[in-house]
Formats: structure tokens, C-alpha cells, sequence
């Protein structure tokens, strides 16, 4: 493979201008919406231009047609060859990411490609291959909110972000969905050009293009807010204090509830008790961790506040519909833990 002489695309003005050769890496169950996102904003690039400002060719671990996770099939051109050089590798996965972390010969290609000048993108958990090949060490990276926890612990290395993408030093990530497009867009924007950009989205109809720092979770969940500035507290009180849980008469002394109106005030919000919520953020956070990452399962317990291995298998089983010990894969068909999300609060409710 010949090193680049330069990290900087070509003049898109020019029409000699040899067009960005693109990878695309589809990982087993990966989003078909990923892909879809990944691909628009190019194809509409060459469109409007009326030239190949892009090549793209994807690619598969095996060279075989891969399976996303909607089931649909997508036929590839081959698998990562070492001594194939692109302009930018795009890594795409969702579902079951984490068995391909010790591909060898997959962390080797990422790094070869790093070292000849190719920006690397991870999409959704494809960012995670990034981060097992060594290449985003030292480098911001938006993960989905979903597997940040996992993320956080298996690549310490990494400054893990709940944040829509990242654009930073010849990396970019994004937390996948409709991240995406806002991260090709903003791309097109630093590599090509600024109107281009801008016009690409005009045509996907996307309004305006949305920060990196955006929080993940502002529009889509802005109707299931906790309205009440003592449940947000009780709330995080919660969320800081997994490993060793809060008891509820001392969460409502430090938002200043007695412990029966937290309780009124929970059913109302949330249709729970403070105890069932607060099981169901622990759990949350066990189930993250059983399938994202290699902790035992005596260390997720730990982690999860359960000072009774027995005590945690039980609830575990009892959530789930299986031991802990058989949840230790973030497939497409093992068992989803539903976030606990906040109602609206009845419009009789007045904060004590």
C-alpha cells in the first residue's frame, strides 16, 4: 500500500480531481439505517456535481454477503485487504460487536490504514473495533447511550462521550441513527466543501444539521422529562449511587421530601415506587455490562449494588427470563432491557 503524501481530499472544483476512495465495513447485524446514512450523502455529493467525488466499496469480514439487522442482506465487493489503501475507512456495526474485538487481523487493517493517512469513522458500535484496535486511545468518542457504560469500561483509554459525533484529528464517530447523517454532513462540510454540505442537506431534507456536543436524548424523550426538580435529583441521587444503593428515607431527606411524598411523587411521575425504579436503573446497568463487556458476573453484581450473588441471579432471572451467566451477548435476539422513562405529570400535581 502506498502512504499518503497528504491527509488533505482533493480540490472537489477540479474536475481531474481523483475521487475520495471510501471503505465501508459491514459488521454482522449491523443498521441498515446506518448504512443507508453513510451512503445518501455521497451518492447526492456526485449527483449534484455531476462527477465521482466518491468511490465507495464495501466490504465484510469474510467477503460474503452480510445480514443486517432488519434481516435484509447486502452483497460486498470483498473483505479488508491489507495492501488496498482508502482515503477513509467507515466501520459499521450494532448488534454483537464486542466476539469481533479480538480480530487480529481486523485491528491490524484499521491501524495500516491509520498509518497511511485514512480517516477512520466508527458508526453506532463499530466505534468500538476503533477503540480495540488502539487507534482512538487519547480521542473523544460519541457512544451510543445505550453502551456507553460498557464502553467506558472496556476501553478506559477512551473519553467516551454521550454526545451525538465526534470530528476530531483524522477520527469520527458517531452514536449511530440519525447521528449518521449529521456526522456526514459536517464532514462533507471540513473535506469538501461548505455549500455542498449544505445543500446535500437541504435535499435529505434535514433542516438544520445538529452539533456534535448535542445531547443524544433532547429531542426525542423532551415529552418524558421529569418536570419536578426534586425527582431529577432523586433521580441522579439514584444513578450516582449504583454500587451501594440508597435507602429511600435517606434520598428524600437530601431533596427534602419526606420519604411518603417521594414515594406519591414517583407513582405519579413514573407509575413505580422509588424501590421498583431504582431496581430498574440497577438492572439497567447490569444488563449493559453483561453483554458489553468481560467483567464476571460476581463483579457485575458488585457493580450493580447486589452484595448476594444468589440475591442478583434470583432478580436477574425473574427480569429477564434467564440467569445472568446466559446473558453475556448484546444480540439481536436476547433479552432488552426497556428504560424507565418518566410520564407526564398530572396537570393537578403541584410540587411540595
Amino acid at each position: 500500500m502506498t502512504p499518503q503524501t497528504s491527509t488533505q481530499p482533493p480540490d472537489w472544483r477540479r474536475a481531474d480531481a481523483a475521487p475520495l476512495r471510501i471503505a465501508v465495513l459491514l459488521l454482522p447485524s449491523f443498521s441498515h439505517l446506518g448504512l443507508a446514512a453513510v451512503i445518501e450523502p455521497l451518492a447526492i455529493a456526485n449527483w449534484l456535481t455531476q462527477r465521482p467525488l466518491f468511490e465507495w466499496t464495501l466490504l465484510s469480514l469474510d467477503g460474503q454477503p452480510v445480514p443486517a439487522s432488519n434481516g435484509l442482506c447486502t452483497t460486498v465487493a470483498g473483505s479488508p485487504d491489507a495492501e488496498q489503501g482508502f482515503d477513509a475507512c467507515l466501520v459499521i456495526a450494532s448488534f454483537d460487536v464486542h466476539k469481533h474485538s479480538r480480530n487480529q487481523s481486523l485491528k491490524s487493517w484499521l491501524r495500516r490504514q491509520a498509518l497511511f493517512g485514512a480517516v477512520l469513522m466508527g458508526v453506532e458500535t463499530g466505534t468500538e473495533l476503533l477503540a480495540a484496535a488502539g487507534v482512538l486511545d487519547g480521542y473523544e468518542a460519541a457512544v451510543h447511550w445505550d453502551n456507553w457504560q460498557g464502553f467506558q469500561e472496556s476501553y478506559p483509554r477512551v473519553k467516551a462521550r454521550t454526545q451525538l459525533y465526534t470530528l476530531e484529528r483524522q477520527r469520527l464517530t458517531c452514536a449511530g441513527a440519525t447521528s449518521t447523517l449529521d456526522m456526514m454532513i459536517s464532514w462533507l462540510g471540513q473535506s469538501v466543501d461548505n455549500d455542498l454540505a449544505r445543500e446535500i442537506a437541504m435535499h435529505l431534507l434535514m433542516g438544520r444539521v445538529r452539533q456534535p456536543l448535542d445531547n443524544q436524548l433532547d429531542d426525542g424523550l423532551a415529552s418524558t422529562r421529569l418536570s419536578s426538580a426534586k425527582m431529577r435529583r432523586a433521580v441522579h441521587l439514584m444513578e450516582q449511587a449504583l454500587e451501594e444503593p440508597l435507602d429511600c428515607e435517606a434520598i428524600a431527606a437530601q431533596v427534602g421530601l419526606s420519604q411518603r411524598q417521594l414515594e406519591r411523587q414517583f407513582k405519579q411521575h413514573t407509575g413505580l415506587s422509588p424501590l421498583k425504579y431504582y431496581m430498574s436503573l440497577r438492572l439497567a446497568r447490569a444488563h449493559n455490562l453483561l453483554q458489553q463487556t468481560r467483567l464476571s458476573v460476581a463483579q457485575v453484581a458488585a457493580c450493580s449494588g447486589f452484595g448476594s450473588l444468589e440475591h442478583f441471579s434470583r432478580t436477574y432471572r425473574a427480569r429477564f427470563g434467564c440467569p445472568p451467566s446466559e446473558d453475556r451477548s448484546q444480540l439481536f435476539s436476547a433479552p432488552v432491557m426497556r428504560q424507565p422513562l418518566s410520564r407526564e405529570p398530572h396537570s393537578s400535581l403541584i410540587e411540595e
